[in-house]
């Protein structure tokens, strides 16, 4: 790569919490995918906003994940996504929440982002506007993986467990930044409930002056401190990227004591994660590396 254009980097994270044994393996292997499937747009010329998205619709298409066709159920058994995009030149952005039958919720908020009146649709609207713009719905069965329904019917009172919230970060080769988000929710949430992975600032934010960070964990404890922007905010205060994320969540550890994790990708392409649960993995390809590299 000519070394007077930016370097290239895609980061992805498949959310904080503790997955289950079996699905420990293929969350690493679908966030290697996604990586690689972002990475491909970038080298390709494609922009950040295009990179976060195709990112995140790998995660959303894979059942491992609770974002898209392997999203939780609320406490009716039923699946509502929450997603958002967010393009760090402009500002430009856009969210869905509590939306049904969209397998992909990141495209139609980007879709939103596009339309450029309005950030954040939600239920019953965001269907609308997604029929409007051509977004194909599917069927509500095709959303429940057979992990999540057993999940349901096992305890329709359990405790909210592992967390599986998807999410992207991205630089392209002109120097610009997106993040995007994307999620079912916490398990058996109330019908209409919308966390911090559709409210921009929260669960996402970019800025080309501050940064890119994408968020996942305890979503209204993450509104309350708006952590996406608060950690950029931290960033734009002269720290290196990976002390950041760290400090970004003992600050939010210390406030909350709930569960977070974030990634996050400075001006200059340099990134930071940090979480304070057993897991969340993540992978990222940075400069001329062709292959992913995975942490959890």
């Amino acid at each position: 790569m000519p070394a007077n254009l930016p370097s290239p980097v895609i980061l992805v994270h498949g959310g904080a919490g503790k997955a289950a044994p079996d699905l420990t393996e293929l969350r690493r292997a679908g966030v290697q995918r996604a990586a690689l499937a972002g990475w491909q747009v970038l080298i390709g010329g494609g922009s950040a906003v295009e990179t976060v998205e195709c990112a995140v619709r790998v995660l959303e298409d894979d059942p491992a994940f609770n974002a898209g066709r392997g999203a939780c159920l609320n406490r009716d058994g039923e699946v509502e996504l929450d997603a958002s995009i967010m393009d760090g030149r402009t500002l430009a952005a856009g969210a869905v929440g509590a939306v049904q039958r969209i397998a992909n919720p990141v495209t139609l908020a980007r879709a939103v982002m596009g339309a450029g009146r309005h950030v954040l649709f939600v239920g019953e609207g965001a269907r609308r506007f997604a029929a409007e713009a051509g977004i194909e719905e599917c069927a509500p069965e095709a959303l429940i993986a057979e992990r999540q329904r057993a999940r349901w019917a096992a305890s329709r009172e359990a405790k909210a467990g592992a967390l599986g919230t998807v999410g992207a970060v991205a630089r392209d080769r002109e120097g610009h930044l997106a993040a995007a988000t994307s999620t079912g929710g916490l398990p058996f949430k109330a019908p209409g409930r919308v966390g911090d992975s559709a409210l921009i600032g929260c669960g996402t934010y970019a800025d080309d002056r501050l940064g890119a960070a994408s968020c996942t964990g305890d979503g209204e404890a993450i509104i309350k401190l708006v952590l996406a922007k608060s950690a950029l905010d931290l960033l734009e205060a002269g720290r290196e990227p990976m002390g950041t994320a760290k400090h970004a969540v003992e600050l939010f550890t210390a406030r909350t004591g709930a569960d977070a994790g974030i990634i996050l990708l400075d001006p200059r392409g340099r990134i930071g994660y940090a979480r304070n649960t057993a897991q969340m993995t993540c992978a990222f390809i940075l400069g001329d590396e062709s292959a992913p590299q995975v942490v959890d």
